[in-house]
């Protein structure tokens, strides 16, 4: 089998199958970015309480073109995941999250935190328009726990 082909069968069983892969460097909600690049830095708390669980600051606006530090704070009792995208990115991987709930990430536009913990994205904005921040893992997102990013 050529390595053309060995590279299509692999593209087809994963798309058969579900199994969510990396995201890679760049998305339309903009591109890993590099620490010495940070124009700004943002704190976001996550937590959980009386039956939800939530993101704080739960909005954010943010200039096109900014490099952005996100120090993540775990302030609950549970483990909880900040993932950047688009909305339908999110919802995507969220389906791909309820079917593989074990997943494990290295995407640059993601970290999970446990409880006390302080995680970071590092994140350039290259497009405006609004975003996600989001815990995909399973039930967090239903609880709340997803804010917007406003990029102008």
């Amino acid at each position: 089998m050529s390595r053309n082909s060995t590279l299509l069968a692999i593209a087809a069983t994963i798309a058969l199958t579900g199994i969510a892969v990396a995201h890679g460097p760049s998305s339309p909600a903009g591109e890993a970015g590099h620490a010495g690049s940070v124009t700004r830095t943002v704190e976001v708390r996550m937590l959980e309480g009386d039956g939800r669980m939530l993101f704080e600051p739960a909005e954010i606006t943010i200039k096109r073109g900014d490099t952005v530090r996100f120090v993540v704070k775990n302030a609950g009792a549970l483990d909880h995941e900040m993932v950047i995208d688009t909305l339908e990115g999110n919802q995507r991987h969220k389906a791909a999250m309820e079917r593989n709930p074990d997943m494990e990430h290295a995407d640059p536009n993601a970290v999970k935190v446990e409880p006390a913990r302080t995680g970071e994205i590092v994140w350039r904005f290259t497009n405006a328009g609004t975003f996600e921040y989001a815990c995909l893992i399973p039930g967090h997102y239903q609880a709340g726990m997803h804010g917007r990013i406003n990029v102008r």
